[in-house]
């Protein structure tokens, strides 16, 4: 669940090499969006709309063959809070999950109630949380409630209107299904968007602390091994010539794709936890050697 994209940024006046501002390009992007739909605009755009997607890759015929449903994380992958959560938990889950936006709800995540932002927080309270009444209910942002059916286009240009980042999507029963990010569907569109929290190119992996990592899913298991001294495939649930890399490793020992915050004993010692994860493939992990789970 990436939320990294914020239109009041500073940093969209910064220019850009073409002499326009980020926010006149950004500005340009969305008006090319709305103009898939819009059949005034020129052919070429809405020939490109019209093709679909090659398997499953990004393009901006996806805002028109792609439903909310298909770019949202499941419900079970929501880090949410609840309306009773204290201002030392609600520190602890930003810290944690690496959000700016939280959902609220009451009783269950059917219940929600608003969402969270931690800009509002850290407003009031500073990021370590401190001073101040704390009264989470005076900070809550509304929520953004959209069915699975519907087009990520026609959502795209809801959130641009609407200046919304975040929106809960809504079963047939009312119940929520899921969440999704103006990022998220930004990504169906453009292809995945790094952000400051993401490892730099061509470097597979960043060491947190000794016989701590934390990696991405791509990267090359020989590679990994070699950095660790210790082999990752020899044992009976892994075939070696199968795999190529971390994530693939995980989703051997697993069977499946696994959810964000799930955590993986390997046989031969380290423990992977899934830090980053949708629906269709593994992005981050972080491994604990041995001597990193028992220190």
């Amino acid at each position: 669940m990436g939320d990294s994209i914020d239109g009041s940024s500073s940093a969209a006046q910064s220019a850009q090499p073409d002499g326009q501002t980020e926010t006149e390009a950004a500005s340009g992007f969305f008006r090319r969006i709305i103009g898939v739909f819009n059949p005034s605009d020129d052919s070429e755009t809405r020939m490109n709309a019209d093709s679909a997607p090659v398997n499953g890759a990004p393009g901006i015929g996806n805002l028109r063959h792609m439903t909310v449903e298909d770019a949202a994380i499941p419900k079970a992958d929501i880090v949410s809070v609840p309306a009773t959560i204290t201002k030392e938990e609600l520190v602890h889950v930003f810290r944690d999950s690496g959000m700016t936006r939280l959902p609220v709800y009451e009783g269950t995540l059917d219940t929600p109630i608003g969402f969270v932002h931690l800009k509002d927080f850290a407003l009031k309270h500073g990021f370590n949380g401190n001073g101040g009444r704390f009264s989470l209910k005076e900070m809550l942002r509304p929520l953004l409630f959209v069915p699975p059916s519907m087009p990520i286009g026609v959502l795209l240009q809801k959130m641009q209107a609407e200046r919304r980042h975040m929106a809960l999507v809504i079963d047939e029963y009312g119940g929520v299904d899921g969440l999704v990010t103006i990022e998220d569907l930004i990504e169906q569109v453009l292809g995945e968007i790094e952000d400051e929290h993401d490892i730099d190119e061509g470097q597979y992996w960043t060491q947190e602390k000794p016989g701590c990592y934390v990696a991405l899913a791509k990267t090359p298991l020989e590679e990994f091994e070699a950095e660790i001294g210790q082999s990752l495939t020899d044992v009976d649930q892994v075939d070696e010539e199968e795999i190529d890399t971390l994530g693939g490793l995980v989703f051997m020992l697993l069977g499946r794709v696994p959810v964000r915050g799930e955590v993986i004993e390997h046989p031969a010692g380290p423990v992977i936890e899934v830090i980053e994860a949708d629906p269709r493939r593994i992005k981050r992990l972080r491994v604990r050697l041995p001597e990193a789970v028992n220190g």
